[in-house]
This record gives structure tokens, sequence and C-alpha cells, in this order.
């Protein structure tokens, strides 16, 4: 019940990290109930697909103990939960396991059944994730033995390590798991605007870890591809559509273009709650979640004297459009690392890799 970035305490209320200020200010909030659980996901105190969905199973749990049994006002408060962001799935896929599971159980047993299946969940994305970097860690090593290298250059694009899946990650997993074999490695860390969470999370855990890494503005990764200083890229995500089309932080489609075009492999790493198995053109049927204008138009950081400050870099009167992610087309991407190995962004090879969950899926009403 304890993980890297989330977990129970004793009194049976929920920690996370409050990842809006990292990293230059670790702090925590405890979620006590569903209208807390909430704006954690809306206001990014948590984030990443994985995490957002451990956030939401908690949040299920303690919904339960705010509704004394009643099962249509949990439903009522699971589906706020569950609509609380649109883009990443797990969120959903989380809250409609924990809804099941509510509904199977009797009134009495329901918040203890609850509690275990959040905890169960969790334990299982740990497990996700340790293989994900074990498969992932031996595609890479067998790159470098193709181009005869010693060292490995990554990329990367936002946060898909600890802080966004427990407890390892996904990108982030095979890079831990280099490390930890000795490997030569050097990441890549996109900057990631508007929220910079290459640049303020990733960084911040690769450099916890003493994983070699250089911070990058957003718009610098294509022209270190074509000077042949990147070997591989690699980025999680947090929808991918049955045929292999993959949403993830805005401006990973246009790294994704840049690779193809510089002849460099392109991965994607997730567990198989990323997959939504419903949708087939992840380009058209994606909801893109649209955020806040200011998350543009403010940028939070420290001045000379290290005071955390945030500052407007944009006239007032300039609007902003803010997409939150955007979606990499299947053909744009080498591979899918995931817990149950590598398979190519290809419908018939992700239908039969995950064959017992393409039909098992069911939506919480």
């Amino acid at each position: 019940m304890k993980y890297k970035a989330l977990w129970l305490r004793d009194d049976g209320y929920l920690e996370v990290l409050d990842q809006r200020y990292l990293p230059f200010k670790e702090s925590t909030v405890v979620i006590k109930n569903t209208k807390e659980c909430i704006k954690a996901i809306k206001d990014m105190t948590v984030r990443g697909a994985g995490v957002i969905g451990n956030t939401a199973a908690f949040g299920v749990y303690l919904a339960a103990k705010e509704c004394n049994g009643d099962i249509k006002e949990l439903e009522k408060k699971a589906k706020s939960i569950r609509e609380s962001r649109p883009t990443a799935v797990n969120l959903m896929w989380a809250v409609d396991r924990m809804m099941q599971k509510a509904k199977e159980c009797d009134t009495f047993s329901r918040e203890e059944v609850l509690k275990k299946e959040a905890v169960k969940i969790c334990d299982e994305d740990v497990k996700r994730s340790e293989n994900i970097a074990k498969f992932g860690a031996d595609l890479f090593e067998n790159i470098m033995r193709k181009k005869g290298i010693k060292k490995l250059n990554i990329l990367t694009h936002c946060n898909a390590g600890y802080l966004a899946i427990i407890d390892k990650g996904t990108a982030l997993a095979p890079i831990y798991e280099l490390k930890n074999r000795g490997i030569d490695i050097h990441v890549w860390v996109d900057e990631t605007r508007p929220r910079n969470q290459g640049a303020n999370l990733t960084a911040w855990e690769l450099s916890k870890e003493k994983i070699p890494h250089t911070v990058i503005a957003d718009n610098t990764g294509g022209l270190l591809m074509q000077k042949g200083m990147v070997d591989v890229c690699i980025t999680g995500a947090d929808r991918v559509s049955r045929r292999g089309d993959a949403a993830n932080k805005i401006g990973t489609y246009l790294k994704a273009l840049a690779a193809k075009e510089n002849n460099i492999p392109f991965y994607i790493a997730l567990p198989a709650s990323t997959f939504d198995f419903e949708i087939i053109d992840g380009i058209k049927e994606i909801p893109i979640e649209i955020r806040d204008e200011n998350e543009v138009k403010f940028i939070r950081g420290v001045d000379k004297r290290g005071e955390l400050k945030e500052i407007r870099i944009v006239l007032d009167n300039s609007p902003a459009l803010n997409y939150g992610f955007d979606v990499t087309p299947a053909k744009l991407i080498t591979g899918l690392i995931t817990e149950r190995g590598i398979c190519k962004a290809d419908q018939k090879e992700i239908e039969e890799m995950f064959e017992d969950l393409c039909s098992k899926r069911e939506i919480f009403k």
C-alpha cells in the first residue's frame, strides 16, 4: 500500500506527492473524499495515465466510505471521478473495475473489498512496470549490438517514470533497468511545454537515480536526430487505439515525424490498461483535452534567489490555445513495449497479443 508517488495512510486516507511543485518543492497532499480526489486529478496534483488511474481507484474506495452503503450514491460519485479528465483511459478503466467489484459484494464488506481492489490495481501496475523495464532494456541492448555502439542516447518526451506509472514507469522503466545493468546511457529530456513535465519531473527522477541526462527545448530534438545524436526515442501514452495510434503529451507527434525522417526507432511503452480496444481510429476518435490557457501564458520556476514564482510570459490580452495531447499515427511507431512483450503498432498483432482483453472491457454507465 506504499508506492513512490502515492500511499495509503494508516487512517485510511490517500497521500500523494504533489507534482505541481516538483522539482523545486517536495510536498504531499492528503485525499480524504471524492471531491478532493477529483480536484487532485483535475489540477494535476497527480498526473500520468497510471497514477491518475491509481488515484481514481482509491477515490472510489473513499467514495464508498462516504456513501454508507448506498450503491446508487456511489455510482454517482464514481461517475464524477470517471469524468474528471477525458484523455487518459486508465482513469476510466480503473473506475470501471472498481465499480464492477462494488456491485459484486455486499454492503457490509464493500469498503474493505474496494480498498483491497485499489491496492491490487497498484500492485499489478508495479509488476507491469517491471516487465516493461525488462522487455524494453533487452530491446535497447539489441539495438546497441546492431549499431555497434557502447553508449545509448535516448530521447523521451514528457514524464513516464514512477510519477506517472508506479513504481518504475513505462518509458523510463527500460532506462532504469539499463542503468541497473551497468549500460552506458544518456537521456535527452524534452522540456515538454507548457507544463514542463520533462524539465521538471523526468529530469528530477533521473537526477534522483544519477542517470546522465540533458534537458533540451522541445524544438531541439529534430536537430539532434539529424546530427546522429539520438539512437532511439521512447515515450509513454495516455490512450492507445486498437490499431496502435497513441495519444500522448502534446509534441509527441512531431518527435515521431522527426524520428521517421531520420530513420530512428520510435517506441511507445504502455501497460495493457492504456489500450482502448473500443477505439479503432485514434486520430479521429480519441478525445483531446483542452486545458486552461493560463498554462501557456504563465510559467512557474525559481528566481535567482531561489524563490518559487509564477510569471506571465505573453501579453495579457493575447489569447492562447492549450491542447494537452496529440495522437501519433501507428505508421510512425516502430513498436509497442508492453508487459506481455513487444508488438507492432498494428491491429492484428495487438489483437493477437491481447485477445483475452479485447472483448472484455465494460463501460461503466
